[in-house]
């Protein structure tokens, strides 16, 4: 009872923090819609690390923090009613349907990735198995521990994390897309309607929200693309002074008592056979 009422409390703290965030994301073109479109992003930014701040607080106060997981949750049902109730008036119903379809596929996704087992072992004798502080345990092909998703990132599930990252990117394109043609095509309503304007308002501010998450991850998914093409994992490479393997020593200059280390891969097969290696993983 007490770890239910511990998670309510979590996820109620995760609820309020997305009301907070698109509020105060609503305000942004509320009052800056002359400002361009870069100081509206760097406002947008700063709102978003106020959050976060919040979350803090609340850890302090209440004695437990927000749940990243029901925040992503709780966002995408938002952008999603948000897309219902406003945008969907000024697209097309094939548009229409396409952005139904992908929210559906995020949600099943993150249900997925949430319950699926990383690869936990019970010892270093696995194959490339590195300690998740997290998660207190060991997992085979350890990238990182996500905590958007609650779960470690490993080898039974870095194929799912790669197209769940991609579906978010391409979920939030579609989004953009969908909301600049309903700015656009409604702007004149503005002038007209307080309504109106506040409608415009609520897409602009969503739109800002969606940007701001395609700015961070398509980077990451960069990132994450480099490291399958290269057979390397985020947290070898961020440690590889503490693993051997990725070590090369190199002899010092004559009359010099020290050696120099630099990293080295030892599970580059090339491009194309770590890439196939990737798709193959079990």
């Amino acid at each position: 009872m007490l770890a239910w009422s511990k998670s309510i409390g979590r996820c109620t703290v995760s609820f309020i923090s997305v009301l907070l965030t698109q509020l105060a994301l609503f305000l942004v073109p509320l009052f800056f819609s002359a400002s361009p479109i870069l100081i509206q992003l760097t406002l947008s930014a700063l709102v978003l690390v106020v959050v976060l701040g919040f979350g803090g607080w609340c850890k302090r106060l209440l004695g437990f923090n927000a749940s990243a997981p029901a925040f992503v949750f709780c966002s995408i049902f938002f952008i999603w009613g948000v897309h219902i109730a406003i945008v969907r008036q000024a697209i097309s119903p094939v548009m229409d349907v396409l952005f139904n379809v992908e929210m559906i596929m995020l949600i099943i996704g993150l249900f997925r990735i949430m319950l699926k087992d990383p690869g936990f072992v019970s010892s270093l004798l696995q194959m490339r198995a590195r300690y998740c502080k997290s998660c207190q345990t060991y997992v085979q092909g350890f990238d990182h521990h996500c905590p958007a998703f609650g779960n470690c990132i490993g080898q039974k599930n870095y194929v799912l994390f790669m197209v769940l990252l991609v579906g978010f990117i391409t979920a939030e394109i579609s989004y953009i897309v969908c909301s600049s043609q309903f700015t656009s095509k409604f702007r004149v309503l503005e002038e007209n309607r307080v309504e109106s304007g506040s409608i415009l308002v609520m897409a602009r501010s969503t739109l800002l929200f969606c940007v701001l998450q395609v700015l961070w991850q398509g980077p990451f998914l960069i990132w994450h693309v480099y490291c399958i093409c290269f057979n390397i994992r985020t947290e070898e490479w961020v440690n590889w002074k503490n693993y051997p393997a990725f070590q090369l020593n190199a002899s010092s200059l004559s009359g010099e008592n020290y050696q120099e280390t630099s990293f080295k891969n030892p599970h580059n097969k090339g491009i194309l056979q770590n890439v196939k290696e990737f798709l193959t993983l079990k």
